[in-house]
């Protein structure tokens, strides 16, 4: 087995395949005529999204972005036929939603690795942080374990077993550990500060907080080819992963100048683009599946 682990920040190595088959022409929107492509997200409003609405008109695919409060709603929409496509969610988030609910969604395509970052309103650097300080991070258990080995890294707290990407809090040694974790709902880490010492926030809701990526006291390095697990994914159901419509949204969204740049902008030109193949991202999440079912 092909496990993915972290001693010191991340993960084992996993080559990413850095081209992407660039795809001819468009069939039509899905099931032809003129029939509109559902896309689910969390963050309609990022400016990039009208761009690449109107990109993908100009190629006679009409899209409807499809906004979401939260994770934990995109997927089941996906599953349920509400929505056609999701993009929102990185490889290890989804692999625990297939596990978990023996679903088959299925990656086509990739858009960009973020940064986890840690915020706070209270200090402003990670060396103010003292024993017994609070910091909030996600409860969804792929950014979690992600969270914590951020936390990890910056000397903020131990891990029993080293980290992985199925990390929890019962694998904090709390009496090693300088600050205390509590877990809360992704949405809510920003809203946390007020009250927590510093919090872990997801991409999403940084600046919906009014804060700026550049504020991070620490995060990770979404550069380095083993964050692969973590690149963020358009999915789709799996009777739908050779779609070419939807291969051509994705080749529309790595292309499109416009979206790209303003995706570099609303992530405060933190994120790194990637343009893995389809076959990669298959084989890449069919290990996580694989991992993240022994742990259950």
């Amino acid at each position: 087995m092909k496990k993915y682990s972290a001693k010191k920040g991340f993960l084992s190595i996993l080559a990413v395949g850095a081209s992407l088959t660039l795809l001819a022409g468009c069939a039509g929107a899905a099931g032809g005529g003129d029939e509109t492509v559902k896309i689910g997200v969390v963050g309609a409003s990022d400016p990039y999204w009208a761009d690449y609405t109107a990109a993908a008109a100009d190629e006679g695919i009409s899209v409807e972005i499809v906004d979401f409060a939260d994770y934990n709603q995109p997927n089941p929409a996906l599953t349920n036929g509400d929505i056609d496509i999701n993009q929102f969610q990185h490889l290890v988030y989804l692999a625990d939603y297939n596990v978990s609910s023996g679903e088959d969604l299925t990656p086509i395509g990739a858009t960009a690795i973020y940064p986890l970052g840690l915020y706070s309103t209270k200090v402003t650097d990670i060396a103010d942080l003292k024993k017994g300080d609070t910091v909030a991070v996600p409860n969804d258990a792929s950014n979690l374990a992600r969270a914590l080995l951020v936390l990890q890294s910056a000397d903020l707290v131990v891990l029993k077993d080293g980290g992985s990407i199925f990390t929890t809090l019962d694998d904090v040694d709390t009496a090693k550990s300088t600050v205390t974790v509590t877990a809360l709902e992704p949405s809510l880490t920003a809203t946390s500060l007020p009250d927590v010492d510093a919090a872990i926030i997801n991409n999403d809701f940084v600046e919906k907080a009014g804060l700026k990526f550049e504020d991070a006291l620490i995060k990770d390095d979404p550069s380095d080819e083993s964050a692969l697990p973590y690149v963020n994914v358009f999915a789709v159901r799996a009777e739908d992963k050779d779609n070419e419509t939807y291969a051509t949204l994705v080749e529309l969204f790595q292309t499109t100048a416009s979206v790209t740049d303003g995706l570099l902008e609303v992530s405060g030109n933190s994120a790194v683009l990637a343009t893995t193949s389809p076959a990669d991202l298959q084989a890449a999440l069919a290990t996580v599946e694989e991992d993240t079912a022994a742990q259950k």
